[in-house]
This record gives structure tokens, sequence and C-alpha cells, in this order.
């Protein structure tokens, strides 16, 4: 009997890993998410590119991760970063905005010039 208890246990250990793999790079997309937070408020370019290039590295971590395979814990740190991934949105987009407005208001009366956010992928 202890023969088949040993395996068992070894393949519930090796199903937790990914979970807490998983929830860890969640956990760090959270805090870049933050970062990037921090320096859009600081309009800190260098810490956006930073941010950016490290949300890009998180992402392509996670991509092989479908919704099946979240648990309580994991849902609840997706959500907590999907929501600080939508303030960050849309600070960016008032941001955006506010140059643009900027702009025109210079003399910039080119309606064809809009202020956009695209990520950059290398």
């Amino acid at each position: 009997m202890p023969e088949v208890l040993v395996p068992a246990r070894r393949a519930a250990a090796a199903a937790a890993g990914p979970l807490t793999t998983l929830a860890g790079n969640l956990r760090q997309m959270i805090a870049v998410l933050e970062r990037e937070r921090q320096a859009l408020a600081a309009l800190d370019a260098d810490g956006l590119i930073g941010a950016a290039h490290d949300k890009e590295a998180l992402c392509d971590e996670l991509a092989a991760i479908g919704p099946q395979m979240l648990d309580g814990e994991t849902r609840s740190l997706a959500e907590t970063a999907r929501q600080l991934n939508e303030v960050n949105r849309r600070v960016r987009n008032l941001l955006a905005a506010n140059v643009a407005a900027r702009i025109e208001a210079l003399g910039g009366h080119g309606r064809g010039l809009r202020a956009t956010y695209t990520p950059v992928r290398g």
C-alpha cells in the first residue's frame, strides 16, 4: 500500500507546482502594474518602457494558461491584475488626450494628428 501513496503524493506536489508558479507570475504582474502606475504618475518614460518589457515577458509566460487552470487564489490575482491594467489604460488615455489638447491649443489645427498608445513588441 505505501508504494501507491508515494506516487500519488508526487503527482499532487507536481500538480501544485504550476499553480504556485502561476500565482507567483500573477503577483509579479501586479507588482509591475503598480510600478507602471507610479511611472505614469511621475511621467517617467524609462519606467514605462521597463514596465512594458516586464509585462510583455510575463504575458508570454502566462499565455499557455487557460481559465480552467485557475483556482480561487489565482482567479482573484488575475482579476486584480485585470483591474490594475484597466486603471493604467485609462490613465494613459487621459495623458494622451491631454497632450493632444495641448498640441492643438498651440496651433496644431491638424485634425489628423491623434495621440495613441501602442505597445511595442520587439
